[in-house]
């Protein structure tokens, strides 16, 4: 695949869903250069469009993954890491294996070294977008309308996660571990949603 083509699909991937416009504008070339290359990405069975409404003016198209272009950003050890989960499903209870994925999360946040508590929320914000980037989650913290904060993250273990809904644990107590606080899920990509939002309590 050509590198402006996975270019786009990247950044399809990292906005959960785009447009012509927010495209050009991530990628930098014309409306027209990124029609071209939508059409096709969306001949190879690799895009999904819907149509948005607007208040004013016409609809807009929106493009998001398929599941067959999520392929690409799955690495080679895919099957061996489903292997292994089988095996483990297999020889372990539910509780077992769940506590596994909290623990790999627990090692995750503390190599990258977890900040004290005592440390500014806004730093252990920034420090959470950071290793959730390391790790593969294009991250981003949002203010809503409410005043509340929320986590929007794009899930590179979409895949897995729909065979084994278990590790969708792994991001949640990363972020747990980091802010040193309980948060809520509420929206998964598994369940149909746009992207993994979590609700965060501002201290």
């Amino acid at each position: 695949m050509r590198d402006t083509r996975l270019a786009v699909l990247q950044a399809i991937r990292a906005q959960g869903q785009a447009t012509v416009a927010s495209l050009a504008q991530a990628l930098g070339i014309s409306p027209i250069a990124v029609r071209h290359h939508l059409t096709s990405l969306q001949a190879e069975g690799l895009l999904n469009v819907s149509l948005a409404r607007q208040t004013v003016g016409r609809p807009k198209h929106v493009y998001s993954l398929t599941e067959a272009a999520e392929r690409h950003f799955v690495p080679a050890q895919r099957t061996f890491a489903e292997r292994l989960l089988d095996e483990l499903k297999a020889s372990l209870t539910p509780e077992q294996l769940a506590a596994i994925i909290d623990r790999m999360a627990e090692n995750i946040a503390m190599r990258y070294g977890r900040l004290p508590l005592q440390g500014g929320f806004e730093e252990r914000l920034k420090k959470l977008v950071d290793i959730l980037g390391e790790e593969g989650f294009s991250a981003v913290i949002r203010r809503v309308e409410s005043g509340a904060l929320q986590a929007e993250l794009s899930c590179p273990y979409v895949l897995v996660g729909q065979r084994y809904a278990d590790s969708c644990r792994l991001e949640r107590t990363v972020i747990r571990s980091v802010l040193g606080q309980a948060v809520q899920r509420t929206a998964c990509v598994l369940d149909g949603d746009r992207l993994c939002v979590f609700s965060l309590a501002e201290h």
